[in-house]
């Protein structure tokens, strides 16, 4: 088993002014790879992803992920362009559908949210390669197109995945693949065969996996009841996820019987070992070592909303076992 690269997240919740110091910090502790994504209403991720790898010296960047419907392919590829050719070897970028509600509200959703991926990942991989590009797709449109500057070395295109259908796309158009939080060695094992039927349909040799998992540690025995909070309401929407752990049912009527508090106080201690890296260092380090083994290449530990100090806590407890 190769040891997996360590991330972790800035949250979009977090103040943006506090990240520079943040990246710098994650860069200081030991973590390989840092991760944000794009919320709506909130900063923006290729500002933030620029100033993280102008702030630090070997820290790689990831966005996971961009909706694709916001942006022209020829501009997402430009702007990669810039990063990679700045900080090589450095920029990750993820694409994704984004929130289906956001995206309606901003007039952003495709006709096919798995066309629109595919389309826009091809595109994008294709204009940083130099080829000339003529896409007159569902949602891409381009007419005989070239970039002028390209990237020494293409950076890997990441797809964020959750169901059967878009991981086997994630498979067979991308280079890698990003998992949602409640990620279970389970749900990672059943994605892993999911990405690789999609890998043979597009004759691709490698993808690199990275799961994200809620993560809050600590030796006074609260951070239980605090990842219990963040999980319960995702148990409205998380089905796919816990499917493969075999919960999905009992999760959702917990959900429907008590709501989401009431649901967080009955959540068995053995699931929280399965859905998070949380709880006591050692706790915490046997849950990283479980993703490991089922096939993560990147695990990211993933602060709640309103934990920032997470990071730290992280250095001082988890990242010396792991060492």
């Amino acid at each position: 088993m190769v040891k997996p690269s360590l991330g972790v997240i800035f949250h979009p919740q977090f103040p943006p002014e506090t990240f520079v110091d943040y990246a710098r910090r994650a860069e200081a502790l030991g973590f390989d790879e840092l991760w944000l994504w794009e919320d709506s209403f909130l900063a923006g991720a290729l500002t933030s992803a620029a100033l993280a790898l102008a702030g630090t010296q070997h820290l790689k960047v990831g966005i996971g992920i961009m909706p694709v419907t916001v942006r022209n392919p020829l501009f997402i590829a430009m702007e990669i362009t810039t990063l990679a050719r700045l900080f090589p070897g450095r920029f990750l970028p993820g694409f994704g559908h984004g929130s289906a509600a956001w995206m309606k509200q901003i007039g952003a959703y495709p006709k096919s949210t798995m066309k629109a991926i595919e389309e826009t990942v091809i595109a994008v991989r294709a204009l940083l390669q130099g080829e000339t590009v003529t896409m007159p797709g569902d949602q891409v449109h381009l007419d005989n197109v070239t970039m002028h500057l390209t990237p020494h070395k293409v950076p890997p295109l990441f797809i964020g995945a959750m169901r059967e259908k878009t991981l086997r796309l994630a498979g067979r158009v991308g280079d890698g693949t990003i998992l949602t939080e409640m990620s279970s060695p389970a749900y990672v094992r059943f994605a892993r065969e999911q990405i690789a039927a999609g890998m043979a349909e597009g004759d691709r040799t490698k993808n690199h996996v990275v799961v994200y998992l809620h993560t809050i540690i600590g030796a006074d025995g609260t951070a239980r009841q605090k990842v219990r909070h963040a999980l319960a309401p995702r148990f409205a929407w998380g089905s796919p996820l816990l499917e493969p752990l075999g919960i999905a049912a009992e999760a959702m009527k917990l959900y429907q019987d008590y709501g989401a508090s009431g649901a967080a106080e009955r959540i068995p201690e053995e699931w929280l070992d399965e859905l998070s890296i949380s709880g006591t260092p050692d706790q915490a380090a046997a849950s990283f070592k479980r993703l490991a083994e089922a096939g993560a290449d990147s695990i990211v530990l993933q602060p709640l909303e309103n934990d920032p100090n997470c990071l730290d806590d992280c250095g001082r407890y988890l990242l010396p076992l792991l060492k």
